[in-house]
C-alpha cells in the first residue's frame, strides 16, 4: 500500500538549503527506476518487494539539485531505499506535517532554527523511519 503523503529530502548547512549531489542520487535510485528519469525530473521507483515511490526533483546544471520530494511511497523495502538515499545525499528527511528526521545529533545545528527544536534523531534504517512515521 502506498501513502499519499510527501517527504522532502533536503541538505542543510548553517541553516541554509544546499545542493544535493545528483550523481549520488542517480547511483542510489538507478537500480529501482521503472519510469521517468533525470530529463523529466521525475522517477518512479520499485523496490524488491514491489513497493513503489514517486520522486520529483529538478537537476541544477547537471551536478546538483535542491530537493527531492517523495510521494505515494510504499512502506516496507521502499522505506529502506529512501533512507539509503537520504543518507547518501547527507540529507534530512522532512515530512510534510512534522519535524525533521536526522541521522546524527551533529546535524541539528545545521537545520534552520524553526526545524531544530522538533527534529528527531533516528537510525538510518527502514525500521526507524517506519517507527517515526507511526509516531505521528
Amino acid at each position: 500500500m502506498s501513502v499519499s503523503y510527501s517527504i522532502f529530502l533536503l541538505r542543510f548547512v548553517d541553516g541554509e538549503v544546499v545542493e544535493l549531489d545528483f550523481e549520488r542520487f542517480r547511483h542510489v535510485t538507478e537500480p529501482y527506476v521503472v519510469a521517468g528519469g533525470p530529463e523529466e525530473g521525475f522517477s518512479q521507483l520499485r523496490a524488491e518487494d514491489g513497493g513503489e515511490a514517486d520522486l520529483y526533483y529538478e537537476p541544477r546544471g547537471g551536478s546538483g539539485m535542491l530537493c527531492v520530494t517523495a510521494t505515494h511511497f510504499a512502506r516496507g523495502a521502499m522505506l529502506g531505499v529512501l533512507v539509503r538515499l537520504a543518507e547518501a545525499l547527507g540529507a534530512s528527511i522532512v515530512p510534510q506535517d512534522s519535524g525533521a528526521l536526522i541521522f546524527y545529533e551533529s546535524e541539528r545545528r545545521h537545520l534552520p532554527a524553526e526545524l531544530q527544536g522538533n527534529a528527531v534523531v533516528i537510525a538510518p534504517t527502514k525500521k526507524a523511519l517506519q517507527a517515526a512515521f507511526d509516531a505521528h
